[in-house]
């Protein structure tokens, strides 16, 4: 079925890469920063630290969930390190924050990052305040997208219908968990490294490139369903 936003009243979010594009670098810092992590944890170079990172990412949807389960690291320590980063790359998004808060309904992040640097994140970009809540990694238990029972955590803490809200999101193997509650899909395709691994079209119901210029395109539609209801 097509995309129906008339249908939806609860607006999720991903955070990194969905609310701030890759262009800025911050992500860039914060894989620098992975990196440096795990060649002082293990004490090798810098071309086999970042083979370990990546390796754990794919495997298990975090860089940290792999770290914790191979090394049983402080997921705070790790959290911290890699989050201490320049956040003066990030620009204020007001157009970005007017359709957001135009949105009818609820409207939650979902982040496999944590809650302070999230709120770092939106703050910088001018967007704090536009959401109700958050669902980070700590709160997952650090079982990250696109474990289930993340997904089910956030409807269970938050008490919204699946069938009507819709998970906005570049990472696309992280749709797949959404869609098969019953969520609508929209993948971000920002052309970020990895953000098409493990894609599966049948779990996505739009593909878009630019979120503000989507939510731009959205209002008259939202608008007209209002004025009906």
């Amino acid at each position: 079925m097509p995309f129906d936003p008339t249908r939806v009243d609860c607006w999720i979010f991903d955070l990194d890469y969905t609310l701030y594009p890759p262009a800025c670098g911050l992500f860039g810092q914060i894989d620098q920063r992975m990196g440096q992590f795990i060649a002082n944890l293990l004490g090798c170079d810098a071309q086999e630290a970042r083979r370990v990172q990546k390796m754990y990412f794919h495997d298990h949807g975090t860089t940290l969930a792999g770290l914790m389960h191979y090394h049983a690291i402080d997921p705070r320590e790790f959290l911290d390190f890699v989050h201490d980063v320049d956040m003066t790359v990030l620009a204020k998004a007001p157009r970005l924050a007017e359709r957001i808060m135009a949105l009818p309904g609820r409207r939650l992040i979902f982040t496999n990052g944590d809650r302070p640097y999230a709120e770092r994140v939106l703050e910088a970009l001018g967007l704090d305040g536009c959401f109700e809540g958050m669902w980070d990694v700590v709160a997952m238990d650090y079982k990250p997208k696109p474990e289930p029972s993340a997904y089910h955590g956030l409807i269970e803490a938050f008490g919204f219908d699946p069938e009507r809200a819709v998970f906005v999101e570049d990472s696309a193997r992280n749709l797949p968990p959404a869609k098969a509650l019953g969520m609508q899909t929209v993948w971000l395709d920002c052309a970020s490294e990895w953000g098409d691994r493990a894609k599966d079209d049948a779990a996505i119901d739009l593909v878009i490139d630019d979120l503000p210029l989507w939510l731009d395109t959205l209002a008259p539609e939202l608008a007209g369903s209002a004025a009906l209801g």
